[in-house]
């Protein structure tokens, strides 16, 4: 046993345990036979910091994690990085721009090549952020997505859907013009979860289009009219009356000229403005779908934007010269002098009569989340997934039950998005990330000759390998592999295929320069990490060279070869590694990365990717706000570790988890539970003063005194709570659980009714401990222990340094054993008997401090009709309630005056307090505070009872009404008990 400090700091002790596990393997200890128990994190950015919703996600992984690996299983927590490809390129670019440098002063591969460097050097900061978590993950195998490994398993899945053919022909990965959320700041596609929309102040602008014959006009409004440019149809609904003759005709739209007709489509409301709708099906994710109703296809929709939102000439050349190059806020300014000056702006008149060019509107508007520019819904060639039939499968696993989501309401969720789930857009404009293995060529006429036309739809070679592609063109164009090659770019590819005979000269193909989504790639993580595709994976980084796809590290440290794909022993799919036990995430992913991984799961292992999906809330501001920059609410997990020590913050994550609900941020509540923390080291320091030290055996010590029966029979009674705690996922319940059992049950109450025990420890003739001593350090120190491990999931540092410091071990608590449960430990005789005993001592301080009596003072105790068993429980525990109730038991009831009375069972306790409080004074105080209480008790119902309080005010300050109510009733209620007491 070594001696505990005085004091306990955290910071310390992180650091040190922290290192120790880690350089002794023990994350991932070799556990030959054991089941298998796998959990992958989701891979947070390389250019990431831990922000505090990672710190909860990562928080009750590490709980499980634990959990299963003290439960003996061969638990792995599967950890890596995402390559981020906008995050990165644009962290890698800012570098070369304070150099006065640019991405495009360098070649693809040179720039790429530099994206290297910075990971080496920079890359993975987070990484080191979650050691001080204290995240126990198999770092020994960490994984990142362009792996030369991982690389491989996207190349494999990109390649196979691309092959795969539907009954109808069309391919699960397919090239497609659709509508995209385009960034014109970063010059690519993005994801939904990677566009915020902003509550911003702008207009809209009333148009009038005259039709053809000019014998009318129709009025339309948009937020964007630089769009008219580029305008196709005008809808209207079907129902709509007013519009029914003009179905069929055609309006003449101004500044272009272009004739476009009136449609009838739902998608146009009677009840909103005119009731009549612009539609420019290249430019609006609504356009576009009505346009396809009318038979528009896509690659006849007008786009009148580049890459970078400027004014582009539309295929029919009728936008005016003087706007072709300007930003698209620049032509609007132009376009609305243009409408106004011909007569087709429509002015806004306000309340006071006054006109103005367009009526203010509050407008929600999508911003990139990283370039903060105003996204645009852009017409462009885009890579798709097929993503409505690989949803199929993952829906069905969801319904049968192969996989469940909890909390099981997120399901309604699930199935309505995966039931109408869009085409998912694969592909991005970048050089950092996947990239896509398709090359095109000239397209092939039939049997003769085949030339090459800019304008013409190419050939599509899909493959693994350059000579995958050498085979695919050979066969297509009827030629030998070698006249096929490869171009740099599409331009020089143009220039050598230009009017060449294809069958007498080489034939020169380009790559996409796409590169893949990273959610892409993120969506094979729980099987691409075990080293699929491979059965006998290559080692989980690579071994040298540095690819487009993929870049070799160094290889795994001696002892940490990869997880095997199948196992000799027969466990199952990787080793039995897949499905992955559990998979935790927010729900705001649930679509981009987890029902993906479902997808991606079912299709290529035949089996769900995770028996369960957890999904928990956001961490909030204490107002209830969500965390934002802007908002400056944002609050820092580090600078809470710093403060109060990682344990703390761990507890506060699991202990605040409830499922379904977000967690609001209560630093009180952290520096609370860094308080249970200290009690809980005290409590050792209590416990190595007095003699009790490690436990020499995972099983209860038998025992006699009921004491030592109940706190047995509580500490079982809590392993079983909390293992199925955690079997349901129910995080605050778990740490609830332990945490009532540590501070109210063992340090409240079992230490300080052990102390006579303790105090009184010498038999006298035998000049040794007594036997009751000797059971009861015995007992105290088993169940210290099966604290330890039970608490251990949730602060991992404090319990492993007491573990260690109470005596010889043979082997560090991270690997210990979880308690054993023995039903027949259960004492319910003891259990009654120790409850009752606390009730009594409870009762007792209780009304002493109600009735002011001084904490110091000796009060004389008589019991009256007393049963034959709490006679007996009082001469057992005699000693005991005559030092917590700080009382002396009498033998007649001599005294005079007021007395202070408890029941507790059938037996009443009395305790006079003649001499030791004014009777009086204390029943004129306690009047009083009863008629304050009840005052602001009934002025509080009175509120609440008024609805125009509770439908108006805001939510919180009804909740704080009601809270208050609450106090404020049972206020006067104690108070009331406590001066009937006085008799």
């Amino acid at each position: 046993m070594t001696e505990l400090p005085k004091t306990f700091d955290p910071a310390e002790i992180e650091s040190r345990w922290y290192s120790h596990w880690e350089e002794k393997g023990l994350f991932a200890p070799e556990r030959p036979g054991a089941d298998p128990w796998t959990l992958v994190n989701p891979p947070p950015n390389v250019t990431g910091s831990l922000h505090i919703g990672h710190a909860l996600d990562n928080t009750l992984q590490d709980v499980l994690v634990r959990h299963a690996r003290l439960k003996g299983k061969d638990a792995r927590w599967v950890v890596g990085t995402d390559h981020a490809g906008i995050a990165t390129q644009m962290v890698v670019e800012r570098q070369l721009n304070a150099k006065q440098q640019k991405r495009t002063d360098f070649t693809r591969e040179e720039f790429v090549a530099k994206v290297w460097e910075w990971k080496e050097e920079s890359g993975g900061e987070i990484t080191q952020q979650l050691r001080r978590l204290g995240c126990s993950m198999d770092w020994a195998n960490e994984r990142f997505t362009m792996d030369e490994g991982f690389s491989k398993a996207v190349l494999k899945v990109f390649v196979e859907l691309y092959n795969t053919r539907k009954p109808d022909g069309s391919s699960l990965i397919y090239r497609d013009k659709r509508l995209v959320n385009w960034d014109p700041g970063l010059g690519t596609a993005i994801s939904d979860l990677e566009v915020e929309t902003v509550e911003v102040k702008g207009n809209f602008w009333h148009l009038r289009y005259p039709l053809e014959d000019n014998s009318g006009f129709i009025q339309v409004a948009t937020t964007r009219p630089e769009t008219m440019l580029a305008d196709m149809a005008v809808a209207v609904h079907p129902g709509d009356e007013r519009y029914a003759a003009l179905v069929g005709r055609q309006v003449r739209l101004p500044i272009t000229g272009r004739l476009i007709p009136i449609i009838p489509d739902e998608h146009a409301d009677p009840e909103l403005g005119s009731g009549a709708v612009k539609i420019t099906p290249g430019h609006d994710f609504n356009d576009f779908e009505v346009g396809r109703r009318a038979g528009i296809e896509a690659r006849d929709m007008l786009n009148m934007l580049d890459a970078k939102a400027r004014i582009t000439q539309t295929s029919d050349g009728l936008i005016p010269e003087e706007l072709l190059g300007l930003d698209r806020f620049e032509a609007r300014k132009l376009v609305v002098e243009r409408l106004k000056a011909e007569g087709f702006l429509v002015p806004y008149v306000d309340k006071e009569g006054a006109e103005h060019d367009s009526e203010p509107r509050t407008i929600q508007t999508p911003y990139g989340d990283r370039s903060n520019v105003v996204i645009e819904p852009w017409l462009t060639d885009q890579w798709y997934v097929d993503a409505a039939t690989l949803a199929k499968p993952a829906i069905e696993a969801v319904r049968s039950g192969a996989t469940r989501i909890v909390p099981k309401s997120w399901e309604k969720t699930y199935f309505n998005w995966m039931e109408n789930i869009q085409p998912w857009c694969v592909s991005r404009q970048l050089w950092w990330g996947h990239r896509i293995p398709a090359w095109f060529g000239p397209a092939k006429r039939g049997a003769g000759l085949s030339y090459f036309e800019a304008d013409a739809p190419f050939e599509i070679f899909v493959g693994e390998t350059w000579e995958d592609i050498q085979g695919q063109a050979a066969e297509t164009y009827g030629c030998d592999p070698t006249m096929i090659v490869e171009e740099g770019s599409f331009q020089e590819a143009a220039e050598s295929n230009d009017s060449r005979d294809l069958h007498a000269d080489r034939i020169f193909l380009w790559r996409d320069t796409d590169v893949l989504d990273t959610w892409f790639s993120s969506a094979l993580w729980p099987f691409a990490t075990m080293g699929w595709p491979d059965e006998i994976p290559s080692p989980l980084r690579g071994e040298g060279g540095r690819g487009e796809v993929g870049r070799g590290a160094e290889a795994p440290a001696a002892g940490t070869a990869p997880l095997p794909t199948h196992s000799p022993e027969g466990r199952g799919l990787l080793g039995g590694r897949y499905p992955n036990d559990v998979l935790i995430s927010g729900f705001d992913i649930l679509f981009f990365w987890d029902a993906r991984m479902m997808m991606q799961g079912l299709h290529f292992m035949k089996e769900v990717p995770f028996k369960t999906l957890y999904l928990h809330g956001l961490v909030r501001a204490a107002d209830g706000q969500k965390m934002s920059k802007s908002k400056g609410n944002v609050v820092n997990p580090l600078g809470l570790i710093d403060r109060y020590g990682a344990d703390a913050l761990r507890f506060f994550m699991a202990a605040m988890e409830s499922q379904g609900r977000d967690i609001k941020m209560d630093e009180r509540r952290i520096e609370g539970y860094r308080n249970f923390a200290t009690k809980l080291w005290n409590a050792a320091r209590f416990a190595q003063s007095n003699g009790i030290g490690a436990s020499t055996t995972p099983h209860a010590p038998a025992a006699d005194l009921a004491v030592n029966r109940w706190i047995i029979a509580e500490t079982i009674a809590t392993v079983q709570a909390l293992d199925l705690a955690l079997a349901d996922l129910r995080f605050d319940e778990a740490a609830n659980t332990i945490y009532q059992f540590t501070w109210s049950r063992f340090c409240d109450w079992y230490l300080e009714l052990i102390k006579p025990v303790l105090q009184f420890d010498v038999d006298v003739d035998k000049a040794e401990p007594t036997a009751n001593a000797i059971e009861t350090r015995q007992v105290a120190g088993w169940v210290l222990d099966q604290i330890l491990i039970m608490l251990h999931p949730f602060m991992p540092f404090i319990t492993e340094e007491l573990w260690s410091k109470m005596g010889a071990r043979k082997r560090e608590l991270i690997v210990a054993d979880w308690p054993v449960t023995d039903a027949q430990a259960l004492d319910p005789e003891a259990a009654r008997e120790i409850d009752w005993l606390i009730r009594l001592v409870s009762e007792i301080r209780a009304a002493r401090t109600e009735l002011n009596v001084p904490p110091a003072a000796r009060l004389p105790l008589y019991v009256r009709d007393q049963s034959s068993e709490t006679g007996d429980r009082l001469v057992r525990q005699r000693q005991v309630i005559a030092r917590l109730a700080r009382v002396d038991f009498g033998q007649e009831e001599t005294f005079e005056g007021g007395a202070l009375q408890v029941v507790v069972e059938e037996a009443t306790f009395v305790l006079p307090l003649g001499g030791v409080v004014d009777l009086e004074a204390e029943r004129t105080r306690l009047s009083k505070a009863i008629a304050a209480a009840e005052k602001e008790r009934d002025g509080l119902a009175g509120r609440l009872g008024n609805p125009s309080f509770v439908e108006r005010a805001k939510p919180e300050a009804v909740e704080k009404a009601r809270a208050d109510h609450a106090e404020k009733a049972a206020e006067a209620e104690r108070l009331a008990a406590a001066l009937a007491r006085l008799g």
